[in-house]
């Protein structure tokens, strides 16, 4: 971990997993390996670089592996790591917070005012 640990324990989780492209990343590799094209189309609208850049650090502060096979073209694969897969039950929280939420805004989308 580089330097991510502060007296806040939250804070700590949040600089880990500070934006949606690292969660989405873990959403994805929380499924099994994947190469970076496989990541890249099930993630989306992100780009090369920025995906890049987000496993980099995720394999710094030890979430994600990444294996680089000897052949051509050059093959690399990421997985959570042990401790990656530690945040499981948080994104499994964050998706049924989310599901509520979106269920909430949805009834009250749909009731007609009067």
């Amino acid at each position: 971990m580089r330097n991510k640990v502060v007296a806040c324990p939250v804070e700590t989780t949040l600089l880990l997993i500070n934006d949606r492209w690292k969660v989405m990343i873990l959403r994805e590799l929380l499924d099994g390996t994947k190469r970076f094209g496989e990541l890249r189309k099930a993630i989306g609208t992100v780009s090369a670089k920025v995906l890049t850049s987000h496993l980099r650090s995720m394999e710094e502060d030890g979430l994600v592996d990444r294996e680089i096979f000897a052949e051509v073209p050059p093959r690399v694969e990421y997985t959570l790591t042990e401790l990656g897969n530690s945040l499981k039950p948080i994104l499994d929280a964050m998706k049924d917070w989310g599901t509520n939420y979106q269920e909430m805004v949805t009834v009250e989308v749909e009731q007609p005012k009067v």
